[in-house]
């Protein structure tokens, strides 16, 4: 673990601890390595409930939720397919929060229109749902831990309000 992610992991330990609140993750890109990081420091177990590993669309339908449309019109690495998956772990789960990432983390599976790298985030809470799209550098592994930390900052930006709490 980076320790970008180890700084952010602490952060957001302290704030869902304090806040007495919940996440669940939804993970495609990462494979679990998203759920492996929150649950990385003692005591995660209060506020991670739990995750869905949905590599193959017929768990993100099935599973999540995810609408075969949002599959057919957008494509597994979309806005939509982030969005659904994220609200879909929430429903599940009952977290308060919940992490989705769906992406081309490589070597293969890249086109011009989503080249390796390009991944989708989502976070939902009981307001909305908040998405970004990434463009990461590097191999495999660079996207799969990029996408963890853009994941995990996007969530404790999200917990803080906007508010800068690192």
């Amino acid at each position: 673990m980076t320790s970008e992610i180890s700084v952010v992991l602490k952060a957001l330990h302290a704030h869902l601890t304090a806040m007495n609140q919940t996440v669940s993750v939804a993970e495609s890109c990462t494979g679990g390595l998203l759920g492996a990081a929150l649950t990385e420091l003692p005591g995660s177990s209060c506020y991670f409930l739990g995750g869905v590993q949905a590599y193959a669309n017929e768990v993100k339908e099935d599973l999540l939720g995810v609408r075969q449309e949002s599959l057919t019109s957008f494509g597994a690495v979309s806005e939509e397919v982030a969005s659904e998956m994220a609200t879909g772990v929430k429903r599940l789960t009952g977290s308060d929060w919940a992490i989705s990432t769906t992406g081309v983390a490589g070597p293969d599976g890249g086109s011009c229109e989503k080249p390796v790298g390009t991944v989708w985030i989502s976070v939902v809470d009981c307001d909305g749902v908040y998405s970004k799209k990434l463009a990461l550098d590097g191999g495999r592994v660079d996207v799969r831990q990029g996408s963890v930390q853009a994941a995990l900052s996007m969530l404790l930006e999200r917990l803080s309000d906007g508010e800068r709490i690192l």
